[in-house]
């Protein structure tokens, strides 16, 4: 959630609902010194594959409503925040949220509707994340791997 948070805050302060890049390293950077310029550039990276925000060209827009996230006084992000995301079904769920322009959680609504609607439960969650890759185009090869190590771990 901190991940959320600190990439509203830029947006929240600033009062706009599009930044360029330089805006948001230099807010995260210089102005709130919560992180280096390469640690800023880190945490846009990790919110787009987390699918919070799209990068169109030079200009950086959030994909969720900043006006919803509560910005807590005196909030500095830990450095969990540029740590990668731990599961490769995490990580799927990012790229299918940034590829349809969907809220995460929205893409999890939805990975459950196809394990309860079509499967009857019988389906894991790491079988189903690879049918909505599919269904929305989205890549997921090099994910393959994990997620048969993940459902080898859990048996």
């Amino acid at each position: 959630m901190s991940v959320r948070i600190a990439v509203a805050a830029p947006f929240k302060h600033m009062r706009k609902d599009r930044l360029q890049r330089s805006e948001f390293v230099f807010y995260i950077a210089i102005d709130r010194k919560w992180m280096n310029k390469e640690q800023a550039n880190q945490l846009l990276e990790r919110a787009k594959a987390e699918g919070l925000i799209a990068v169109d060209g030079g200009a950086i827009r959030p994909l969720f409503d900043v006006a919803e996230v509560s910005i807590p006084l005196g909030f500095k992000p830990t450095s969990d925040v540029l740590a990668a995301a731990e599961s490769p079904y995490e990580e799927l769920i990012g790229r299918i949220a940034a590829a349809t322009e969907k809220p995460p959680q929205e893409v999890v609504a939805e990975l459950h509707r196809i394990v309860a609607d079509n499967f009857d439960g019988n389906l894991r969650v790491e079988a189903a994340v690879i049918i909505l890759a599919k269904k929305y185009g989205v890549a997921f090869d090099d994910k393959l791997p994990a997620l048969e190590k993940s459902v080898a771990k859990s048996r």
